[in-house]
């Protein structure tokens, strides 16, 4: 069984080999080479995964070094792979769901004529996030987490005939380098701590390293977890990165980048155990993201973007749960899986949306269409149930883990915790609302399509512009996994919940405790509930009852702030552009006036005395002879005063 795990890696790594080096010859069947690596990685995971069920709770990890990747001196790593619950979880996800978003790739991208190199970057994005989460030492899942921003470039910027797209990868990968610097000082810090990068070591002695240490190791650890899971302060790159092909969306925000950080601070769980200021900030993170990106969504009229901010939020509630430790662990991993079936669903339902509506992205334009699509209408509707937490949906079971959880946290900062998720849960509610109102009810507000001088979203929108769109359903190849990822919205959660059966699974690999809540499951449900009734309610006397206008008005100062970002990019450039400005220029006049000036100084002061010595050699022989009787006079002074002394 061991030798399996090596080809969950190697599989869609070859495919991606194939597809991006075959040439031409594999245009028409590279889109299904693709799909087949994606869906032949999934097989081998649920083989792996019924292996690991057959065994003890206590005796399912197995252990395989590959080979000794960096044996110099006392510099020693090993490119090895550990699977246990927490890693196999994962890699159900990311070639579950990501094999259901390659066949729905395989109609989305029909039309375009680089296809196969798109399905060569989505067997990369796989390979890289199957690296990661599988790597047995934090060296080689950096290795990992550097090819997720390598395929996330290459696939946010695939139209980079489009200059927004170019611009959405530029800024992604940036933003993700400032995290990715946040890993790696966190690796060194490790093999200077712990002399290994390995796991078990790592962690199994986290405990004995001092607190000041572990402290720096977790900040910067989630300084990285925040640049990956699009969490503040690094989250400005999430939204832009709707620029890409809707399906790449889905696969960012549902099974690959953005699980990666809440998978890195639940398997660092044992430092953040033994650093509770680092395990603070984590909490801290959490909590303001997931209001942070709510708040967004809700000014959002691109339909694609308003699904970012809810992205943004629900990752704020799963690093949230992580940050409360043995607390939260299972059940930020529970909401992440969970997320992963009806993110993935919103993002293809928005994408057929768009299939139908030439490419439009602006809900305002559309209305009335749940006559039109009804395939699409009953996926992203059952969907948006599952992510506002309608009883019985996988949402209710996961999110309201994660608010009891956080009221267990016990006194004031429970309080303020719980707080936050309910007001998340009821933004939630509205903002999701608002989304499938503006998109499926009310009245039809369609517009012809861009004119062929303005440039359109898609390639395959060129053959429809300035014809008014004719709403119809997406073929199979779309459907099929929209109805797949619905039926997952569905039944997951409750699964999950039967006996407990999630928490026995994950708690031998992260731990787990029962918090003592001030207040009691019920109640907390109850309040769920209330507060998403309320949700829902605003939303739909607000967009369901009252004609929408095809212009947004221009809203109070917080509308205008959050369609904006919260001014997340003004925030940026006045911090890190004009402050790095700023930096730059004062230490260029440190370079010119110090550093040179000790340098020019010096060189001037040599040239100086070596002009004054230079007169010494005159060329005249009398000049020497009067020198060398001199020094000889001042030998014997010295010597005679030596002798009296």
């Amino acid at each position: 069984m061991e030798n399996l795990i090596g080809l969950l890696v190697l599989v869609p790594l070859l495919g991606a080999g194939v597809l991006l080096c075959g040439g031409r010859r594999l245009d028409r069947a590279g889109h299904w080479i693709g799909t087949l690596v994606a869906a032949l990685s999934f097989v081998i995971g649920a083989v792996l995964f019924a292996g690991l069920l057959g065994r003890a709770a206590d005796d399912r990890e197995l252990d395989v070094t590959v080979f000794s990747w960096v044996p110099v001196g006392g510099f020693h790593a090993d490119a090895g792979f550990q699977l246990d619950q927490l890693s196999v979880t994962f890699v159900l996800l990311i070639t579950g769901v990501g094999s259901l978003i390659h066949l729905y790739s395989v109609g989305y991208m029909a039309h375009d004529e680089r296809r196969r190199r798109f399905f060569g970057y989505l067997n990369l994005f796989l390979a890289a996030m199957l690296l990661l989460v599988l790597a047995d030492n934090y060296l080689l899942l950096y290795v990992g987490w550097e090819g997720v921003g390598l395929a996330s470039y290459l696939l946010i910027g695939f139209w980079q005939h489009k200059p927004s797209a170019a611009t959405a990868a530029k800024k992604a990968f940036l933003v993700n380098r400032v995290g990715d610097v946040g890993l790696s000082i966190a690796v060194m810090l490790m093999f200077t701590t712990f002399g290994t990068f390995a796991f078990g070591p790592v962690l199994d002695h986290a405990d004995r390293a001092g607190e000041g240490r572990l402290t720096a190791i977790g900040l910067m650890l989630l300084l990285a977890a925040c640049g990956k899971s699009a969490q503040v302060p690094l989250q400005s790159w999430l939204g832009d990165a709707m620029e890409g092909p809707t399906p790449v969306s889905a696969l960012i925000h549902a099974a690959t980048m953005v699980t990666a950080g809440v998978y890195l601070i639940t398997r660092s769980a044992a430092i953040f155990d033994a650093a509770p200021v680092a395990q603070a900030a984590v909490v801290a993170v959490g909590a303001v993201t997931l209001l942070f990106g709510a708040i967004v969504g809700c000014a959002k009229d691109d339909i694609k973007k308003a699904l970012a901010g809810s992205t943004m939020s629900q990752i704020g509630y799963m690093v949230l749960a992580a940050g409360l430790g043995p607390l939260g662990y299972v059940f930020a991993i529970m909401h992440l899986v969970t997320h992963g079936f009806f993110k993935a669903g919103l993002f293809l339902g928005a994408g057929s949306v768009m299939h139908g509506m030439n490419d439009e992205v602006d809900m305002r334009r559309y209305g009335g269409l749940r006559k039109y699509m009804p395939v699409t209408f009953v996926t992203f509707g059952l969907g948006y149930l599952a992510i506002i937490g309608f009883p019985g949906l996988s949402g209710f079971f996961s999110k309201d883990k994660i608010i009891e959880a956080a009221f267990a946290k016990g006194g004031t900062e429970g309080w303020i915790l719980g707080g936050a998720a309910l007001l998340g849960a009821a933004i939630t509610a509205y903002y999701m609302t608002r989304v499938m109102v503006l998109t499926f009810f009310g009245e039809e507000r369609w517009r012809p399509a861009p004119s062929p001088d303005e440039p359109s979203a898609e390639p395959a929108a060129a053959a429809h512009e300035g014809a008014m769109p004719h709403p119809h359903e997406s073929p199979k190849v779309m459907t099929i996994p929209m109805i797949v990822l619905a039926a997952g919205s569905v039944l997951a959660g409750g699964l999950f919940s039967i006996d407990d059966a999630f928490v026995r699974w994950l708690s031998p690999v992260t731990g787990h405790e029962e918090g003592n809540s001030p207040v009691g499951a019920l109640t907390v449900t109850a309040a769920t509930m209330v507060v998403m009734v309320l949700g829902v309610a605003l939303a739909w006397f607000q967009y369901g009852r009252r004609p929408v206008p095809v212009t947004p008005p221009r809203g109070s100062l917080l509308t205008r702030a959050a369609r904006r970002d919260l001014l997340q990019d003004d925030i940026n450039h006045i911090v890190l552009v004009r402050g790095g400005d700023h930096l730059v220029r004062g230490l260029a006049r440190v370079d010119h006036g110090l550093v040179d000036g000790a340098v020019n100084g010096t060189a001037a002061a040599v040239g100086g005395a070596s002009a004054r010595l230079r007169r010494l050699q005159n060329g005249f022989a009398r000049s020497y002879a009067v020198s060398m009787f001199g020094g000889t006079a001042v030998l014997i002074a010295a010597t005679l005063l030596m002798r009296a002394v």
